[in-house]
């Protein structure tokens, strides 16, 4: 966690689940500035995220993001650029998704559409929205070489995305459009690792973990505290020789 001390930070999905309990613990490592990214910040599905920006109105920011929009993703990057400063962004977790509960047999092209457009289109253009700030963050560290603190591209990835375990995983719900969007979001991550390596910013696909959410159903096996420790003491050791990589809470390798 030392790695991320005084860090900026941007999470995407923040109102609830993993989202929201990414930016409590971000708040209790001490992270500098946190941009609360999500779709309502109004409504009610928010209503814990605006108490905690409230309680913390020097560091947490409630940003409206929909990542299925580029034009939303357009205009939160210029509301976090101007609120940043030099310093740029640390840390960019592009956790939002959704998951349509059907299967090869039941999805529809509405299903599939708004799947892809929110899971791997968005994750995207988030990342070109915002990479002005992160090549930002890696000027103002002085440093050499890459690390988590500098610039960091973090998307949060599935099992389900793993295509040599799909054929023996025993789904806990229908999961054919969001399956094959988060194996789309892997590639993206190598593409991302890739060509932002001139600029020495990180990027990885990080597995959470099987978590109780909306999402992830109630009878996962972990809390979203627990997955949400893991996922950060993984990304505060991240390394150069991590970058494109694939692994879960616990920095185990994921098998592609």
């Amino acid at each position: 966690m030392a790695a991320l001390y005084a860090c900026t930070a941007l999470v995407t999905g923040a109102n609830r689940g993993l989202g929201l309990e990414m930016v409590k613990q971000l708040l209790e490592a001490d992270c500098s500035k946190i941009f609360a990214a999500c779709r309502d910040t109004d409504g009610p599905n928010s209503e814990v995220l605006r108490e905690l920006a409230k309680k913390n109105p020097d560091v947490v920011t409630l940003v409206k993001l929909d990542v299925a929009d580029p034009a939303s993703i357009k205009e939160s990057a210029k509301k976090v650029g101007s609120l940043l400063g030099e310093k740029g962004l640390n840390l960019l977790v592009n956790n939002a998704a959704i998951l349509p509960q059907k299967t090869m047999l039941t999805c529809s092209v509405e299903d599939m559409h708004n799947t892809f457009n929110t899971n791997v289109i968005g994750p995207l253009f988030v990342i070109r929205e915002y990479l002005p700030y992160l090549r930002a963050a890696v000027k103002a560290s002085g440093k050499p070489g890459m690390s988590p603190g500098k610039a960091a591209v973090i998307n949060i990835s599935t099992d389900a995305a793993s295509l040599s375990m799909i054929p023996s995983m025993k789904e806990p719900f229908p999961l054919f459009p969001y399956s094959i969007s988060k194996v789309a979001l892997n590639m993206l991550t190598v593409y991302t690792a890739r060509d932002l390596k001139a600029d020495e910013i990180l990027c990885i696909s990080i597995h959470p973990g099987w978590v109780r959410t909306d999402m992830g159903s109630y009878e996962a096996t972990l809390d979203t505290r627990e997955s949400v420790e893991g996922m950060l003491r993984v990304i505060g050791s991240l390394t150069e020789k991590d970058q494109g990589g694939y692994m879960d809470y616990t920095g185990k390798t994921m098998p592609w």
